[in-house]
């Protein structure tokens, strides 16, 4: 029997909601992209569809596309270091992590969605060139370029998961005893600092570099703080060890680490409470 055009669409529903996440960053505005990307569906023509997969593929990418254009000037204003929305218990993305999402924002919209329709889910460029508008060369040299910059922000020495959480849980203990010894051996000497508040909530305003910065950082926060943060539990999120914490404000922060060998090479927190709603 075969299958209506909602079964249809239903069965690549994740996927597509994957497609718009690694396009946006927003899991919220994924979703709005792909219910818009059914209503559509329900007006094709099914008989004339060869791929469903594909061709829904191809709606959710114009979509996004679209969506980027208004988004532009929002990521322009926005306060302080960005973020994509983070995806917990990997319910979004297990091969996705941090790094890879925020080298996919560094991309243009074309060469992120060349990038993704070409290298992440095989499609032809003949069928990307129908997609972006331009001539199959031009889309080569899009998804060429993209390939470029994300090389370096894949998982070259992925850990697994107990490890990952041990080293989350001696870097939250740390944390808050405020040894900054124990801290110090946990952070690689290059070490990155990612803190986004959104302009909603105090965070550090620019990237921190290195470990010596961060551990001042830190140092100051301690002396600052009224009283210690609350371990929600420790999890994953976009494919990276890390925890869910409540802060003395009341409100949920998601702390991210990037680990390779046995340190701590970049931390991704993320206070902005408009992104943190489906934590809770």
């Amino acid at each position: 029997m075969s299958q209506t055009a909602g079964e249809i669409f239903d069965a690549q529903r994740s996927t597509l909601l994957r497609v718009a996440y690694r396009m946006l960053g927003t899991i919220a505005d994924a979703e709005d992209v792909v219910q818009d990307a059914y209503v559509r569906w329900q007006a094709v023509d099914h008989a004339e569809v060869a791929v469903p997969a594909a061709f829904l593929r191809r709606i959710v990418t114009r979509l996004c596309l679209d969506h980027l254009k208004s988004a532009r000037v929002q990521r322009e204003i926005y306060v302080g270091p960005w973020l994509p929305e983070p995806a917990v218990d990997d319910a979004l993305d297990d091969d996705v992590t941090l790094p890879l999402l925020l080298a996919l924002e560094r991309l243009s919209p074309l060469e992120r969605a060349a990038f993704l329709l070409h290298d992440v889910f095989g499609e032809r460029f003949e069928d990307i060139a129908l997609v972006l508008d331009r001539d199959v060369p031009a889309c080569r040299q899009l998804a060429s370029r993209a390939r470029g910059h994300v090389r370096d922000a894949r998982r070259r020495f992925p850990i697994d998961h107990q490890q990952g959480k041990a080293i989350a849980a001696a870097f939250f203990e740390a944390s808050q005893k405020g040894d900054m010894a124990q801290l110090n051996m946990l952070l690689a000497q290059d070490v990155q600092f990612h803190a986004d508040g959104g302009g909603k909530r105090p965070a550090v305003a620019r990237i921190l570099q290195g470990a010596s910065e961060y551990l001042r950082a830190q140092a100051a926060l301690i002396r600052l703080r009224r009283a210690p943060s609350e371990l929600v539990r420790f999890t994953t999120i976009n494919g990276l060890p890390g925890f869910i914490t409540r802060e003395p404000d009341g409100l949920l922060q998601t702390t991210a680490l990037l680990v390779e060998g046995r340190h701590i090479q970049a931390i991704y927190v993320i206070r902005n409470p408009d992104k943190l709603t489906r934590v809770h």
